[in-house]
């Protein structure tokens, strides 16, 4: 497979990925207000914060290649008024990413971008096996 080096579609990509993120931090954020356990929620707060830390990287790494962060983002789907669908949305959202990432690093060819998605999908490995852990939990 040939690998991308243009600059405009690493860009066109981290911003599809800065979106994503964008999406990711609003569900979560909203879903730790309304859920009903109190573990669950802190966790899915905390992964909030990873997401926009995560937001952070892939700006500065759109800003650094000539490009601007892109906000327009989809109408959101939250996952229901229910803990478990919420969760179920959440595994749902990192397991899309992790996908994502993992075509990126394959695809892309700059060491930085390459370095920089490697450490967001080990983080949204963690997070989907945090969220899988709290749907555990509460099918039993």
């Amino acid at each position: 497979m040939e690998k991308i080096v243009e600059v405009e579609e690493i860009i066109r990509l981290l911003n599809e990925d800065f979106v994503r993120e964008i999406e990711a931090t609003l569900i979560y954020v909203r879903n730790a207000f309304v859920m009903d356990q109190c573990d669950p929620s802190r966790v899915t707060e905390d992964i909030a914060i990873d997401e926009m830390r995560h937001m952070y990287w892939l700006a500065d790494l759109i800003v650094k290649r000539g490009g601007k962060p892109s906000m327009e983002h989809k109408e959101l789907e939250f996952g229901g008024d229910d803990l478990k669908s919420q969760l179920e949305r959440q595994i749902a959202l990192e397991t899309e990413g992790i996908e994502k990432y993992k075509q990126q690093i394959d695809a892309i060819n700059d060491a930085e971008v390459v370095g920089v998605l490697k450490h967001i999908l080990d983080e949204e490995k963690r997070h989907r096996k945090e969220f899988r852990m709290r749907l555990e939990r509460i099918d039993e």
